[in-house]
């Protein structure tokens, strides 16, 4: 694979609200002293000016896409570029920056810059909720709650401890919910779990700033991670929570957690889902993985996933 500098054409986008997204002039810099092909830079303050500015980038016909903003920007520029074959770049300018951390984009600006322009193409499964799309993980329960007590003002100032922050703040509030589990596969019998604090699905390795789905969890295994936490005691979630880094909290007494491509959850009442950091559907949600969708630069280092797609053999370089 070519690296990035020899795309025919390259579009920047920018989350201006995002964390580190209020100076992207030297972002853009770096990549053209880089040698990557910029002919256009939009910034944009709001999720509808994020669509018309999509709207605009792939009409132009760009074949190289470099998003800069936390993971909710850079899920819906997925969904907009799956299964075409425009190519995405991350800039990791968000709080969390979950996806970046799962490709091994590095944290650091001026190298996230440089492993665009000498990075490698991949490509990876995007996770879709009710057709809406999701690169990490897709949740019903506390982590909505958490998002709705992140304010932008706290990511701003103190990053990601937002996240520890506003998870007390929710957990105080949560009310425990009924759920059903339905596999349209038939690789597992539905599932009736009551008194539940989360339900979450992942597409993605890494979620809530760093934490992990499961030890096996991959953003290019073409299957989904369900995870069902129970309600209890403090002290439960507590020792929970001690294991969310590495993934290992999935072998706990009080979580169940199984893999399948397609799952349906159902709740009493609707309840909305968070799909990596945006509220964007509610219950019921049908959950489904849209197999090496997105072409994305990595590092050359990177070993996340492959370009392993359909027609990868005859794809045309960038």
């Amino acid at each position: 694979m070519k690296a990035a500098r020899d795309a025919r054409s390259a579009a920047v986008v920018i989350n201006a609200g995002s964390r580190r997204g209020a100076a992207p002039e030297l972002a853009v810099d770096t990549m053209r002293q880089a040698g990557v092909p910029i002919s256009s830079v939009h910034r944009v303050l709001s999720g509808a000016d994020l669509a018309g500015t999509f709207d605009r980038v792939l009409a132009d016909g760009h074949d190289l896409v470099v998003v800069g903003g936390g993971d909710g920007t850079v899920s819906y520029a997925a969904g907009r570029v799956a299964g075409t074959n425009v190519v995405l770049g991350v800039l990791p300018l968000g709080t969390a920056n979950d996806f970046a951390r799962t490709l091994e984009i590095p944290n650091n600006l001026a190298e996230a810059c440089a492993a665009i322009a000498d990075g490698k193409v991949v490509d990876i499964d995007l996770g879709r909720a009710n057709g809406e799309p999701f690169l990490n993980v897709a949740s019903v329960g506390l982590s909505v709650a958490v998002t709705e007590a992140l304010s932008p003002r706290l990511k701003r100032y103190i990053g990601p401890l937002a996240y520890s922050i506003a998870t007390l703040t929710a957990y105080a509030r949560h009310k425990a919910f009924r759920a059903r589990l339905e596999f349209p596969d038939g690789d597992h019998e539905p599932m009736e779990l009551d008194s539940l604090l989360q339900v979450a699905v992942g597409n993605g390795r890494h979620y809530g700033g760093g934490n992990t789905v499961s030890p096996t969890a991959g953003i290019d295994d073409h299957t989904l991670d369900i995870y069902a936490i129970l309600a209890g005691p403090l002290r439960e979630h507590v020792s929970i929570a001690r294991l969310l880094k590495d993934g290992s909290f999935i072998k706990h007494d009080r979580v169940y957690h199984l893999t399948s491509r397609r799952v349906r959850l159902v709740t009493e009442r609707p309840l909305p889902v968070n799909l990596d950091g945006e509220i964007a559907t509610t219950t019921p949600t049908d959950f489904t993985v849209q197999r090496n969708a997105v072409h994305v630069v990595v590092p050359q280092s990177s070993t996340s996933a492959l370009f392993d797609g359909p027609g990868a053999a005859n794809w045309p370089s960038i």
